[in-house]
């Protein structure tokens, strides 16, 4: 039985991989900026499951979560890193302002767990970190340039990390998807086609986005996708601590 620290866990892959966790008998401390979606897990779960309200660039609110897990299930085996979102638009027509919301969101977020979770591990010297990163991690796309410089610093700052880590017993993964139905490309995303100079890969990222929604490949929603999604994640960490 392993215990799970979960971001972004209200939809998507996030809440696939909570679900998936808790069914197979884990425990989990499932984190979400609004927690009325993770409700009936609660009532489902019971005990295994604590729900704990996180915006990911709220330092004292990830400690105050990491603290939780600790208190309620005595320790942390799994950190997953699964917080974040993107707007659509060209580099010219996206804000200063924008540009730092989206990097806060993804990379400073994902930093900002990582480090109150650390602590626990080193303490511990076991244990397992998860970056959900994107597929945008390695190849930056016309309109996304905020949200992929935020997913290739996740995967610089885990290089780096997982170096570190490995001296003290602990494991990092990257996860790099690609296109799954979740919701993501409709709930995630501001878009704006922009300038005409741009239509040709900015506006036709936009408009790509939205007719993709819906018809990609692999589907992350429902019970097949929770246990596709959490049959990944554990065999991810399936090392023996």
């Amino acid at each position: 039985m392993k215990t799970w620290f979960m971001s972004g866990s209200s939809r998507g892959l996030g809440r696939a991989i909570t679900e998936a966790a808790l069914v197979a008998g884990d425990r989990v401390v499932a984190t979400a900026r609004k927690l009325d979606p993770l409700e009936p897990l609660r009532e489902r779960f019971g005990e295994g499951l604590r729900l704990a309200t996180l915006d990911v660039t709220d330092e004292a609110a990830a400690q105050a979560a990491i603290d939780l897990a600790v208190e309620a299930f005595g320790g942390l085996d799994v950190v997953v890193n699964n917080a974040g979102y993107g707007d659509l638009g060209s580099v010219e027509d996206t804000s200063l302002a924008s540009f730092r919301q989206q990097i806060e969101a993804n990379l400073i977020g994902t930093i900002i767990v990582t480090k109150a979770a650390i602590p626990v591990l080193r303490k511990q010297r076991r244990g397992h970190i998860m970056q959900v990163s994107s597929v945008g991690g390695r190849i930056g796309a016309p309109a996304r340039a905020p949200y992929s410089a935020a997913k290739w610093g996740i995967e610089g700052f885990s290089e780096s990390l997982a170096r570190e880590m490995a001296l003290i017993g602990v494991h990092v993964t990257i996860v790099e998807p690609g296109g799954f139905r979740t919701g993501f490309a409709q709930t995630s995303h501001e878009t704006d086609e922009g300038r005409p100079e741009y239509d040709a890969v900015v506006g036709a990222a936009v408009r790509m986005q939205r007719d993709y929604d819906g018809r990609q490949r692999h589907r992350g929603d429902g019970p097949a996708a929770s246990r596709r999604a959490g049959e990944m994640a554990r065999a991810c960490v399936s090392t023996d601590y």
